[in-house]
């Protein structure tokens, strides 16, 4: 409460709709219930959320009236062209545009507006296309048919200053546009000296950038179509004339919507998901009238040409700009939606939205501002927001930035993301699709992004931290229906999963908090081991199924004989897991090495499935385990019944694929493309890292009093973890807990084995199974986070490599002695 009432000193006469129909506690109580189940949703950037009311109002529309095709003259085609005429004037009115002035061409997203621009814009080998490094990619992709028309591309930095020297307070901010390299396609264009002064050229930039909130001045419009020669000083393009503005306000037109009819921009490109939610894949782009007339269109369709012949090259077609534009039907169900929509937002206004959802980046800014780490290390480097005294005006409800370490190293953006989820709040982190944003605030070279490319690395992938250096940031943005407990919960959040709080001495031990383990009086008394011994071995067939326990069995060289040898795969040819499909649990396995039978269980299906293993294939020695070509079973009657039994298994379409020894010792990483393993120097399967994984009977009851110590009602609820969630191939007991973390390499019976380091863990282990249910948790992972969190990774386990030696006998056994050599 104390929270609260400092926040509403600040920003009380803003947050919250004050002085509207419903105030934000209302709103969240009548139109977003679907959130009391404890999810924190921040990431209203990329996509807002819709309101219940809303769709409530768009299924009482639908089910009221009949909509069809608006290309006919039938009284309901009529109706709905009627319909479509009144979405697009309540458009232009959110933007303030005259319909005299302008058009609005409805498209399939702010993408298709864009690209709609692009492909059609008069492009010559004189035209010069400019837009801000602050760029989405899909304005980005402009730069494609401008250069390969022979136009120059470049990009722009927008600096602004309040006031020159002998410049009057009141004609407002100098703004200045900085040029960086010229790019060509058209080498002959270097030679002349002059270029042609009708081409046109167009200047591209957003409303606000989606990368760090900032707003552009609009003043922008004016400056580059009357004041060129001035705005472009320095730069090979201030002679040039001619120019027109394409405005990308997808992100910022949900709080300020550029009004046009004060900037005269060309071209507006907006998506209406991000201002309402519902629908997707509609957006619409702005256009002048007399900027349309200058685009030039190839294609015709249905609904654009007023006459076309068929055996001869003769087409009209339609003058209407919207009607010359928009290929094929409207979305006329979409675009009827949006009505509701643009109702909704009317009722709060803007002006209050962009008051309220500032209030809350504000708030959020200055608190992860003010974080430091015991030691006085800043915790948290925000970009974009350098001075929050001149923010206010300049920033839409956008927080982004990157955590650091007390030792000035970074946290992946990744482990922000992972860790925020387990513990509900859901948020955004990478480049945004902003690379020329991403690259100016982080501080990234040209070498550097190019060695990043050369090392892997790509959108969406782990690769969080490279050379010392994000390759992204973490980014939280704001809608209208945010409240205070939500940036309250997030901040709290950083404070206990990133901030180190002062040392401080126990036992006379310096410690560090959380990072550390349960004080030793807080452990049940136990006694220590000297020796261990191993307790049981599980192999798992196919990948992400059960798997089942043995008493001894044949090692080769890709670890357990047949251990993940298989694989589920889906149409798309993406590799099937627990964590995409929970339901692979409750599938069983069991091999019979003597009838040489892989045996596969499901409740969901009436027959056990057999299929034959080669007599041949369990020989430890032998290099091939799979002589089918291309991963495929040799009989296709035999494919199509086991891939209908998995189908059936699991409820989508799929086939079971086997690993073959040819393949590549490539595993998966986080989006299931090819990426290399930690464990290069031997054969492994399907797994994803090792040929082993190693777990102690010690840690795992070491978390099970954590998590007694830490929720009584999700003892209550649930039975104490054993060894098995983890999947394991190798249990051991014996010892103290997580003694293995220190082991280099391990003796067992007389195999010898290499560790590769701690099994990084991800949300698969809060899967569990109960009276043959699939339930899902935030635990154990979340409070395995709490204390075994290294460099972004919360490690539970080891992972071994076996040194294979074709002088021993191959078998593991249950009861052998574990010796393992400790750092």
């Amino acid at each position: 409460m104390i929270a609260m009432e400092e926040f509403l000193k600040e920003f009380g006469d803003y947050y919250g709709y004050p002085d509207g129909p419903k105030n934000i506690k209302e709103i969240r109580e009548t139109e977003f219930k679907r959130l009391d189940e404890g999810v924190v949703y921040l990431d209203h950037a990329g996509s807002t959320l819709y309101s219940e009311l809303q769709m409530e109002n768009i299924f009482k529309d639908f089910t009221s009236n009949v909509y069809g095709n608006p290309h006919s003259q039938s009284d309901i085609s009529s109706a709905t062209s009627d319909l479509i005429a009144d979405a697009r004037h309540q458009v232009l009115e959110y933007f303030n545009a005259s319909p005299e002035e302008y058009s609005c061409i409805f498209t399939s997203g702010a993408t298709a507006a864009l690209k709609l621009v692009g492909e059609s814009f008069p492009w010559t080998q004189d035209s010069n296309f400019l837009y801000t490094m602050e760029n989405h990619n899909s304005v980005l992709g402009i730069r494609e048919y401008a250069l390969g028309q022979g136009a120059s591309a470049c990009a722009v930095d927008v600096e602004e200053a309040a006031n020159q020297p002998g410049q009057q307070a009141s004609s407002g901010p100098f703004i200045k546009v900085k040029h960086r390299a010229v790019q060509m396609r058209n080498t002959s264009k270097l030679q002349k000296e002059e270029t042609r002064g009708d081409a046109y050229n167009l200047f591209a930039f957003p409303s606000e950038c989606n990368f760090t909130g900032l707003r552009f001045n609009l003043d922008l419009v004016k400056l580059i179509k009357e004041s060129t020669e001035t705005t472009l000083q320095g730069s090979p393009f201030g002679m040039s004339k001619r120019w027109m503005v394409l405005i990308d306000a997808a992100k910022g037109c949900s709080t300020l919507p550029p009004n046009l009819s004060e900037y005269p921009a060309d071209f507006v490109v907006v998506s209406f998901y991000k201002l309402f939610g519902y629908p997707t894949g509609l957006g619409a782009l702005l256009v002048r009238n007399d900027a349309a007339k200058l685009l030039k269109k190839t294609y015709f369709s249905g609904g654009t040409v007023a006459a076309s012949i068929a055996d001869i090259d003769f087409v009209k077609r339609r003058e209407r700009i919207e009607d010359f534009f928009e290929d094929g039907s409207a979305s006329f169900l979409s675009i009827a939606a949006i009505r509701h929509g643009f109702k909704l937002l009317k009722s709060l206004t803007t002006s209050a939205i962009w008051m309220h959802t500032t209030s809350l980046s504000m708030y959020l800014k200055k608190k992860l501002l003010a974080l430091r780490h015991g030691d006085g290390a800043v915790v948290c480097v925000l970009y974009g927001s350098e001075n929050l005294k001149l923010l206010s005006h300049k920033s839409g409800p956008t927080v982004t930035f990157n955590l650091k370490r007390p030792d000035g190293s970074w946290f992946g953006y990744l482990e922000v993301e992972k860790l925020a989820s387990l513990s509900g709040i859901q948020l955004r982190t990478g480049c945004f699709c902003n690379p020329g944003a991403c690259a100016k605030y982080l501080g990234l070279s040209h070498s550097d992004l190019l060695s990043n490319v050369e090392a892997g690395h790509i959108c969406w992938d782990d690769n969080d931290v490279i050379n010392g250096k994000p390759t992204g940031a973490v980014r939280v943005s704001f809608g209208y229906m945010s409240t205070f407990e939500e940036a309250k919960k997030f901040i709290d959040f950083i404070i206990s999963s990133f901030v180190s709080p002062p040392k401080k001495i126990g036992n006379g031990i310096a410690v560090s908090g959380r990072f550390t383990q349960l004080a030793s009086e807080e452990l049940e008394s136990k006694e220590s081991f000297p020796s261990y011994y191993l307790k049981s071995i599980t192999i798992y067939p196919i990948k992400s199924c059960a798997g089942f326990s043995v008493t001894r069995w044949p090692l080769c060289r890709t670890g357990l004989l047949h251990d993940r040898e298989w694989m589920i795969q889906g149409l798309t040819g993406e590799i099937l897991t627990q964590k995409k499909v929970p339901e692979m649990s409750l599938i069983s396995t069991v091999i019979d090495l003597e009838e040489g039978l892989l045996s596969v269980e499901s409740a969901r299906c009436k027959d056990k499935l057999h299929i034959r293993i080669k007599s041949d294939s369990y020989n430890p020695r032998s290099h091939v385990f799979d002589s089918h070509a291309n991963n495929k079973l040799e009989n296709h009657n035999e494919e199509t019944r086991i891939n209908s039994w998995f189908t059936n298994a699991i409820g989508r379409q799929c086939k079971l694929l086997r690993y073959s020894s040819f393949t590549s010792k490539h595993c998966l990483n986080r989006n299931k493309s090819p990426g290399l393993c930690r464990d290069l120097e031997s054969n492994i399967n399907f797994a994803n890292e090792a040929q082993f994984l190693l777990i102690s009977e010690e840690s795992v009851a070491d978390l099970n009093r954590r998590l007694e110590a830490k929720d009584e009602d999700y003892n209550r609820a649930n039975e104490k973890l054993d060894a098995y969630r983890f999947r394991p191939n190798l249990v051991i007991s014996g010892g103290e807990p997580y003694a293995e973390d220190k082991w280099r390499t391990v003796k067992i019976g007389d195999h010898h084995f290499t560790s590769l380091g701690g099994c990084n863990r991800c949300q698969m282990i809060n899967i569990s199974k109960e009276a043959g249910q699939v339930k899902k948790s935030n635990e154990p992972l979340t409070t395995l986070a709490s204390y075994r969190r290294v460099k972004g990774k919360i490690l539970f386990g080891t992972l071994l490599r076996y040194e294979i030696d074709a002088k021993t006998e191959s078998w593991i056994r249950v009861g052998e002695e574990v010796n393992p050599d400790i750092e």
